[in-house]
């Protein structure tokens, strides 16, 4: 598969929890960036060695709802014009209820946008305000609403726990009110303090204050459990879909297949040989000083030796419920993973499942992952 990510790195305003390279920027900000990311596309196509057309497209930020339906029009037309599109593209768009009505998400499908995922991050008014987002409970239901209005049979809804504050019998209502919209495919975000945020000096001031890890796990066993009796999927930590939604790009991430990227603070990977990880800074005014120099902006980050791409090759799989493929492991790095990671192999046996030639995690596992991958690494 072919695989492209677009960063849109602007928010009406910064979330006090993001960590995600985004500024407030005006309508003028954005158009001039529309421009500068076709530039990007165009120039990536002359320094790609067999270029083919996308299977999948994912506009991620940051929040992409911000820009018009012109706009995503535009990039379009240019990546179809230089890489092409796969009839059958999955196009995912990010957007954020309160920066969406019926007529742009019209706009959306009709340009081409076929799946769309709605950060409704909470379904409760207390948690949002907490959150410092900008639209309400309420603003999530007409999302939502005008979302399926406008043709969308391909939703995914974010949700967050572990939130300050919130016990079991509030996060069980937000599931029951989650759960009445249908969605094709639910993530789910336990808050985490990241280094640098807003959240993070709060909590270090005593002003917020972190979940326990006790009451962590019980919310998210609690909504692996419901979300399983309703007929979902649990096919990675953090990610559920019903019958055949899964997310096709995120995927191509977690199997550690090739996806291009444009955009200021962009990240992609190249399989070829071991693997090469190359990003675009965060910097909007170096990355439009490379691209009008006909540079691309993309700076090599790591390239991986044979040890390092078993390693992340395990990392990534064991995020899934598929695991590892104990056949294609042997296949591409001509070692067993019994061979590779003997030791870490029995040191994590308890939690390790096998089925099928496969190697995973099951939710005990998950819920201790950092720990236990942390062997492998």
């Amino acid at each position: 598969m072919s695989s492209l990510y677009i960063h849109i790195p602007f928010c009406s305003s910064k979330c006090p929890y993001c960590d995600f390279y985004s500024q407030v920027g005006t309508l003028e900000q954005i158009d001039e960036y529309v421009n500068f990311l076709n530039l990007n596309t165009e120039i990536l196509k002359q320094g790609t060695s067999s270029p083919q057309p996308f299977d999948t497209i994912f506009f991620g930020g940051g929040t992409p709802s911000l820009l018009s339906v012109p706009q995503i029009e535009r990039i379009l037309n240019t990546i179809q014009k230089t890489f092409g599109i796969k009839e059958n593209v999955e196009i995912s768009l990010e957007a954020n209820p309160g920066t969406v009505n019926l007529e742009k998400l019209q706009g959306y499908r009709q340009a081409g946008i076929n799946r769309l995922s709605l950060g409704i991050q909470s379904l409760n008014d207390k948690n949002l305000q907490v959150l410092g987002r900008i639209h309400n409970v309420h603003h999530a239901h007409e999302s939502i609403d005008a979302a399926r209005s406008a043709g969308f049979d391909n939703l995914n809804l974010d949700l967050m726990f572990a939130l300050p504050n919130q016990d079991l019998t509030g996060l069980k209502q937000e599931i029951r009110t989650l759960l009445s919209f249908a969605p094709e495919h639910i993530s789910l975000y336990g808050l985490t303090f990241e280094e640098g945020t807003d959240f993070s000096a709060q909590l270090q001031s005593g002003k917020l204050s972190s979940c326990e890890e006790s009451l962590y796990a019980e919310q998210y066993n609690l909504l692996h459990e419901k979300l399983a009796a309703a007929g979902y999927d649990h096919y990675e930590i953090s990610n559920f879909a019903s019958l055949d939604r899964r997310c096709h790009h995120n995927q191509i991430y977690w199997q550690r297949e090739s996806c291009l990227a444009i955009g200021v603070g962009s990240h992609s990977f190249i399989g070829e040989g071991w693997g090469e990880r190359w990003h675009i800074p965060a910097d909007l005014k170096l990355y439009k000083s490379s691209l009008l120099h006909g540079e691309n902006p993309a700076e090599l980050l790591e390239t991986y030796d044979h040890q390092d791409a078993m390693k992340e090759f395990v990392y990534l799989a064991l995020r899934t419920r598929d695991g590892i493929n104990l056949n294609k492991f042997k296949q591409l790095f001509n070692l067993s993973i019994d061979q590779a990671f003997p030791i870490a192999l029995k040191k994590t046996g308890k939690y390790l499942h096998t089925d099928n030639n496969h190697y995973n995690f099951r939710l005990n596992g998950w819920l201790l992952y950092d720990h236990l991958i942390s062997r492998f690494l």
